[in-house]
């Protein structure tokens, strides 16, 4: 087994109370941009900044999409575009805590050919089994693909 090891910092600052505490932190790794973060503004966080939740939604997407366009590339399936519009539902308990219920994951991906078009939809199945978040994840990954010329 091959074992890879990642890093982030994480930086925030300043408590007063409950309701006068910013949400807002960054996100950073070694030589690359900062993310802005803060908390969903049902939990009294910043619209403007990207919040956990999405982050996992992109995780999600983007890990998909990696391996949709390997596998695609092993099968000669020729993917000119790709976009995804992912949603997930999040149930709240009567504590406050929560977990994701389901994701849904919507790419609409554009091919060279109408006679990739079959394997390019099959293909979705596959990235799925092989995607390192989707993986990770206790609640259900599910796909609802369009496949485009």
């Amino acid at each position: 087994m091959k074992t890879h090891h990642y890093s982030t910092q994480l930086q925030w600052t300043g408590t007063k109370s409950y309701t006068s505490y910013t949400r807002d932190y960054d996100i950073q790794t070694e030589d690359k941009p900062v993310i802005l973060g803060s908390s969903d503004p049902a939990f009294r966080g910043d619209s403007s900044r990207y919040n956990p939740e999405e982050m996992l939604l992109t995780s999600l997407s983007s890990c998909h999409m990696l391996w949709y366009l390997h596998l695609c590339l092993e099968a000669e399936v020729i993917v000119t575009a790709y976009e995804d519009n992912a949603v997930g539902e999040m149930e709240e308990t009567s504590n406050g805590s929560g977990r994701f219920a389901k994701v849904i994951l919507r790419p609409v991906v554009t091919v060279q050919e109408e006679s990739m078009l079959h394997k390019a939809n099959e293909l979705h199945q596959k990235a799925n089994e092989m995607c390192f978040i989707a993986n990770s994840c206790n609640f259900p990954v599910l796909h609802e693909p369009e496949g485009k010329v």
